[in-house]
């Protein structure tokens, strides 16, 4: 019998003191509202100590670096850091940063996915399709181990489509797959069961709005008002997410979803 049992979400969550500040160096940013100067691929950032810590980290948001308050790794940064590459990192043996990065970003979309699948496994609801999540939940762990990018991505995708069908049978709900809603007054809308995956929510007012069992997933809700919103059991949201939009105590989250420090 496939095995059931959920991947610790601690696993699939961000452990600085395990990585080798590997978002801090890898990725590349531009000068923006997020991002208070510019930095090249590769390059660590001016921010970054010799113990791989954040110099800002209490002060990101007020510094201009709004961009790293909504950043999660899922776990990609110590897992390649201690698991691919035994400790080493790319200050002690320059040689090897280039493909340390360039692994970060692979084991960062495979964590992502298994991060979709663990969810997927405790939805009660999509219990008859919990064998072939497990199955493809071990899939991605063994493409993961091997170091290979991310092949079933495609197959992910079209699981979880089916998990989120399941899941919200019945409840008729609000059909916006890929909307633009930017900006739109849906405060304390019935948005219960809605397939919003891949809409554009961006300064939407969704304040005291209905969103359980909603399907969030790839949703755009960067600044949008969650205030009194009821999440509680809204399909693959994610902690990126969480962060990006604007909430407050009387916002409801799913279960292994924290409210972040700066709401």
């Amino acid at each position: 019998m496939t095995d059931h049992t959920p991947i610790p979400l601690r696993e699939l969550r961000s452990d600085c003191s395990r990585c080798a500040g590997l978002c801090c160096v890898a990725h590349a940013f531009q000068r923006s509202s997020d991002f208070a100067y510019d930095k090249p691929a590769g390059t660590p950032c001016r921010n970054l100590q010799d113990d791989f810590l954040c110099s800002i980290h209490a002060d990101l948001r007020t510094s201009g670096f709004t961009g790293c308050t909504v950043y999660e790794c899922f776990g990609a940064g110590q897992f390649v850091t201690q698991q691919l590459f035994d400790g080493r990192t790319w200050r002690d043996e320059p040689g090897i940063a280039a493909e340390m990065f360039a692994m970060f970003g692979t084991m960062r979309g495979l964590h992502e996915l298994l991060w979709h699948l663990t969810e997927a496994l405790s939805i009660r609801a999509a219990a008859p399709l919990h064998d072939e999540i497990a199955r493809l939940r071990d899939e991605v762990a063994e493409v993961r181990e091997a170091g290979a990018g991310p092949a079933a991505q495609v197959l992910v995708g079209e699981l979880l489509g089916r998990v989120s069908a399941v899941a919200r049978e019945g409840l008729r709900g609000r059909q916006a797959r890929g909307a633009d809603l930017t900006g739109a007054n849906l405060r304390r809308a019935d948005l219960r069961g809605a397939d919003l995956r891949g809409a554009l929510l961006l300064g939407a007012d969704l304040r005291g709005a209905d969103l359980r069992v909603a399907d969030l997933l790839g949703a755009d809700v960067r600044g949008a008002r969650l205030d009194g919103a009821d999440l509680t059991d809204a399909l693959f949201l994610t902690p990126p997410q969480v962060a990006s939009a604007r909430g407050d105590g009387t916002t409801r989250l799913p279960d292994g979803l924290d409210a972040p420090a700066h709401w």
